[in-house]
């Protein structure tokens, strides 16, 4: 298993707790370009009240208060699926070096569905995007949870 895979065990683990409480099951680790796990977090907008509690922003929060820095330089966002505009501008913002995700969110998706905020020559950086680690397992994650929600 390479690190990309491994870190993406990780976050599917974090989205499968985000299925078990009711909230969409999207998970994110944030590793240090030395392999240590600065964050992990899953989707809670339900759970916090809070529409910006997503996996990718909460993990953001916790890695630079334990950095005591905003910037996250050196690091990958691992994440289940592909972040919305929010987490993508926050992950620019924060000057992430690159984002390593599982499925496509053609609805949503800001790192090359629906926008590439990742290449946008008009913003200062750049972030780095490995697209389809897991691809299959963080699809079929979130297609269970919708179908169940369906029944």
């Amino acid at each position: 298993m390479d690190n990309h895979s491994y870190f993406m065990e990780l976050a599917i683990a974090e989205a499968k707790k985000a299925g078990q409480i009711g909230e969409v099951p999207i998970g994110a680790v944030l590793v240090a370009d030395n392999g240590e796990i600065l964050a992990a977090a899953h989707n809670q907008t339900i759970v916090r009240v809070d529409p910006t509690a997503h996996a990718e922003i909460l993990t953001l929060r916790e890695a630079a208060t334990k950095s005591n820095n905003y910037r996250l330089l050196q690091t990958s966002l691992v994440v289940t699926i592909e972040p919305c505009m929010m987490c993508m501008g926050a992950l620019v913002h924060a000057r992430v070096k690159r984002v390593i995700f599982g499925a496509a969110d053609p609805k949503w998706g800001a790192a090359g569905s629906l926008y590439n905020f990742a290449e946008d020559f008009r913003l200062n950086h750049r972030v780095e995007i490995i697209k389809g680690v897991r691809e299959e397992e963080c699809r079929e994650l979130m297609q269970a949870f919708f179908r169940a929600k369906r029944l």
